[in-house]
Formats: structure tokens, sequence, C-alpha cells
């Protein structure tokens, strides 16, 4: 019984994911700061444990912005991005006891975080 708990806890500690989506757009369709290449749009999900104490699969805003939004933008051939939204699972004070999976079972917990942004020339 222990090797099915532990082998099940470590196929949830891989269980995080990235998604990144992008469209070019034509300048005079979007109105932005500078002059508009694209809009991104990126999210993860990941993993924590015992209250979010242990974070078995990262997902946090710096993930978010700095390494998805930012480099796809910079792919795109954009120099900046405008960030239009950006948000996370809280797992600080009272969300720390109260997440995804209750209070009850709060040994696992899956945390989530996005952002959407112009790309900028």
């Amino acid at each position: 019984m222990k090797r099915v708990i532990w082998g099940l806890l470590a196929a949830l500690s891989c269980a995080g994911c990235t998604s990144i989506e992008s469209t070019a757009v034509d300048k005079e369709e979007v109105l932005a700061q500078g002059e508009p290449v694209g809009v991104i749009q990126a999210n993860s999900v990941g993993f924590t444990l015992l209250f979010h104490a242990v974070e078995a699969v990262d997902s946090d805003l710096d993930q978010v912005v700095n390494k998805l939004l930012i480099s796809e933008a910079k792919a795109m051939g954009a120099s900046k991005v405008e960030l239009k939204s950006a948000s996370t699972t809280p797992r600080h004070g009272i969300y720390r006891v109260f997440t995804a999976t209750g209070p009850v079972l709060n040994l696992f917990s899956f945390t989530h975080s996005s952002g959407s942004a112009v790309a900028v020339k």
C-alpha cells in the first residue's frame, strides 16, 4: 500500500503544465502603447504539498510573466509587453488553509497562474 501511495505522489508531482497561446495582430486593429505585434496568453498549473509548504511543480507569476509572456513576445519580434492581466492562486494567510482540495484533504493542492499581454515594438 505504501508503494502505491508513493507512486501516486511521484506521478502527481510531475503533473504541472504550461500553455501559451499567441496570435499576430494588425497595428490598426489593437490599441496599445507602441506598435502592437501580437496578443499573448499564458497559463501554468503547479502542484504543492502540505498546505503549500512544499512546491513540487512551480506555478507562479514570475514563471508566467518573465518566462512565458516575455519570451513569446521576443520570439514574435516585439521589444516589450503591455501586461493586461495576471493572476495566481493565493498561497498565504487564510488561503493556505482553504485551497482547491478543501481544508480536510489539504495534503496536496493544484495551483494556477495566468497572464495576458499585448506584444509591442
